[in-house]
């Protein structure tokens, strides 16, 4: 029996360590060469990792379990590795593999255990003792909504016992019983306890990092949006038949941001130890937040970009960002940063720098502001700006 033993590659020079987010094969599974059997996530970004060879699976590593860089996550038995070729291309095949039976009778850790957002929905409806439906028995969260609208719709269910809560009220007036049978989650001390993500665990490390070793410092400026949003209206819908985008403020301040770096290369700069490292471009990161944390992905050469390539490309990081799909590549690099806590209705923040970078500057909400314009009192679309520097 041949069995090949999977580590965990290397995967930049900063990467020493990674955590299995989940498996994508089970224990046991036939593998094809090159078929993702797992998720990592490192401090950057979530990685599939290919079998190297075809066969069985077995499982060494667990779901969740942090590992360095050559730990060994699986093993694969190439003896069997022929045997599933055979299987997938017969048509009759597959109905023998569906069979619910076999993963009935045989269980694993797997088994029972919900996935992250199943154990949420659980501890959320106080659900337990679930079927799971999921590969190897695992609780999946379709599992848990559908066992939490049941017990939701169970106390109304029965219409019957109305009738003997009825006769209480009629005997006594105090009617203690609605206050006794009130909703758990009015007075829920349920706690939990979740591990922390490799990604956030670094956004936090590298926030710090960046409060206790630069001298920062942030200017905050008032902007008068009247002309910006004047050149959006008047020029929105021809931009979006033409490139098929939205003409955004983002890229708007993010070409305004990359003509003054131009010209104010101290800003646009990098310090390592005692040299200042200077740029002839900028690549400005933009602040996208995910259900993993805070990513700043790049923009590159934004001085030589139009406004219609910045918003293409900010869109593309956007969607690759949300759906995990960012590459190692793709977060590296950065001379300038830009986050707009405007969407979450900020109306002011000290943002913090993104080091090694020098500055980062942060957008806010637009509000309708009473402003005195050459003597007039006038109301005016105003937005605060703040920049933090080093």
């Amino acid at each position: 029996m041949a069995v090949i033993e999977i580590k965990v590659p290397s995967i930049a020079e900063s990467v020493t360590e990674v955590t299995l987010s989940q498996w994508l094969k089970a224990d046991g599974d036939i593998v094809a060469i090159d078929e993702p059997i797992c998720e990592f996530e490192s401090d950057k970004a979530t990685l599939e990792l290919p079998a190297e060879v075809a066969g069985k699976l077995i499982h060494v590593a667990t779901e969740g379990s942090d590992l360095k860089i050559g730990d060994i996550i699986a093993r694969i038995d190439t003896s069997v590795g022929a045997a599933p070729a055979k299987t997938e291309s017969k048509p009759a095949e597959p109905a023998k593999v569906a069979e619910p039976a076999p993963t009935t009778q045989s269980t694993n850790y797997a088994t029972g255990t919900p996935s992250p957002a199943a154990a949420k929905i659980m501890a959320e409806s106080g659900v337990e003792n679930i079927e799971g439906t999921g590969r190897d028995g695992r609780i999946t969260k379709d599992d848990a909504v559908k066992a939490a609208q049941v017990q939701a719709a169970a106390p109304a269910a029965p219409p019957a016992p109305a009738a003997k809560t009825e006769a209480p009220k009629i005997e006594s007036k105090l009617t203690p019983t609605p206050s006794v049978q009130m909703p758990v989650e009015a007075f829920s001390r349920n706690m939990r306890r979740e591990k922390m993500s490799r990604m956030r665990q670094t956004i936090a490390k590298r926030l710090v990092s960046a409060k206790n070793n630069t001298a920062m410092l942030t200017t905050f400026n008032e902007v008068d949006m009247t002309a910006v949003m004047a050149l959006r209206e008047k020029y929105q819908d021809k931009f979006v038949k033409k490139y098929g985008v939205k003409l955004g403020f983002m890229s708007i301040f993010g070409k305004a941001c990359a003509k003054i770096l131009m010209e104010m290369p101290d800003v646009n700069a990098m310090i390592d130890g005692t040299d200042t490292i200077y740029h002839d471009f900028v690549d400005i990161s933009m602040a996208i937040s995910t259900p993993n944390g805070l990513v700043v992905p790049p923009i590159k050469n934004v001085e030589s970009l139009n406004f219609a390539q910045f918003e293409l490309n900010l869109k593309a990081l956007a969607e690759k960002a949300r759906n995990g799909k960012l590459s190692l590549e793709e977060m590296q690099g950065g001379t300038f940063t830009i986050t707009n806590g405007g969407v979450f209705g900020s109306l002011m923040s000290t943002p913090i720098i993104n080091e090694p970078q020098s500055a980062i500057l942060g957008l806010h909400a637009i509000k309708d502001r009473a402003v005195v314009v050459n003597g007039e009192i006038v109301v005016r679309p105003m937005m605060y700006l703040a920049l933090s520097y080093d």
